[in-house]
């Protein structure tokens, strides 16, 4: 296929690149020995004369030839060391790019601690933002919104609404272009970014497993978490029922990005690190879009437990997901366009009424073509 002619393509053109280079390093090699076996050959002849004509000893002749290719060996490695100073240089200069690339969120100098215990309120006031790849499409703008402690919310919407854009505000990973957000009464840029994502959790879509086992995977939330804790929190998540059944439990490697667990297993690994954490605030991004309905079920049993009582922002494309939400917020453009509950925005015939009406019409169609194929499989 194509992608195979890409591949030895470029192969290829990396096998040219290091044949070139060893061409290149086997000749300099073969000049060095040449001009040392040269240099020592003509050293043998003169010196022959000089004991011939009884101008030096034999031993004269042979301590010089010896401390002569003792020289010559030292100079030919010159070429080796040159070339590993060419490839350090290389490097130094990378490491010193990287060092003096100033992040573009950074700690406070004078950081405001946040109240203890955390409470879990957050309030968006005329939040706008551009992303810096993007600077000409508003990815915000004007939006404002508070959610108190222990209230779940939900952002809903279409695809580039801006519901993604709100999660990584507030996980810092940009700064808003103008207007604020307070996480317990203080200002983001305020805090020191370490201390704000101690206090708050994340489930995405596609959580990230590292390649360690299950138990390290966990503790990831709090490192230094006893193992019942672990195991407490796994519990909680409805992950013990298949981590007891790896090879090793807790201690079987789960490979690079959980390549050994399914989509609903590495979801649930994610619950647990976030019900080992006891964050103040959830933050869930589509935790359940992409799974099967018996991993939705299980999943969607471990996020209330987690959810209960504790401030909660869902992003979920899935409407049925958001129906217990205390509020729904939709966002249309960057702007927040209706807010209130299920059946509010419903009755209210917006854009969350065309949303809901198009998803769950599709979901039904989709549940009688499965009934009807179970039929005719039947008889």
């Amino acid at each position: 296929g194509l992608d195979r002619v890409r591949f030895a393509e470029r192969v290829e053109a990396a096998f040219a690149v290091a044949a070139k280079r060893t061409r290149a390093r086997a000749l300099l090699t073969a000049a060095v020995i040449a001009l040392v076996f040269g240099a020592v050959s003509i050293v043998l002849w003169l010196g022959g004369h000089d004991v011939v004509s009884g101008r030096i000893s034999p031993g004269e002749l042979s301590a010089f030839v010896f401390y002569a290719i003792v020289v010559a060996g030292s100079v030919g490695a010159l070429s080796e060391v040159a070339a590993d100073a060419q490839r350090a240089a290389g490097a130094m200069e990378r490491l010193s790019e990287l060092k003096e690339t100033r992040p573009r969120i950074a700690a406070p100098e004078h950081p405001v601690p946040l109240p203890v215990p955390p409470r879990g309120a957050v309030e968006l006031a005329d939040l706008s933002f551009r992303y810096p790849s993007r600077p000409d499409r508003p990815a915000l703008h004007g939006v404002s919104f508070r959610i108190a402690p222990g209230e779940r919310v939900a952002l809903v919407g279409p695809s580039g609404a801006g519901k993604t854009t709100v999660l990584q505000l507030l996980l810092r990973f940009y700064d808003p272009d103008a207007g604020r957000i307070l996480f317990d009464g203080v200002d983001l840029r305020r805090v020191e970014p370490q201390q704000l994502r101690l206090r708050i959790g994340l489930v995405a879509q596609e959580p990230i497993i590292f390649a360690a086992d299950v138990s390290e995977n966990i503790r990831y939330g709090r490192p230094e978490a006893h193992d019942a804790e672990v195991r407490a929190a796994a519990e909680a998540a409805h992950a013990t029922e298949f981590i007891d059944k790896l090879p090793q439990g807790f201690a079987t490697q789960l490979g690079e990005r959980g390549v050994r667990l399914s989509g609903g297993q590495r979801q649930r690994i994610a619950i647990a690190r976030a019900i080992l954490r006891d964050p103040a605030l959830l933050l869930l991004d589509e935790a359940t879009s992409a799974l099967d309905a018996e991993s939705e079920r299980l999943v969607q049993a471990a996020l209330d437990r987690l959810m209960a009582g504790r401030t909660t922002l869902v992003i979920a494309h899935r409407l049925a997901t958001v129906l217990k939400a205390d509020r729904i917020l939709v966002m249309d453009q960057g702007r927040i366009v209706e807010s209130g509950r299920h059946e509010e925005l419903v009755r209210a015939g917006g854009l969350y009424a065309r949303l809901a009406a198009l998803q769950f019409d599709s979901e039904a169609r989709s549940q009688k073509t499965e009934v009807r194929y179970a039929a005719q499989s039947d008889v």
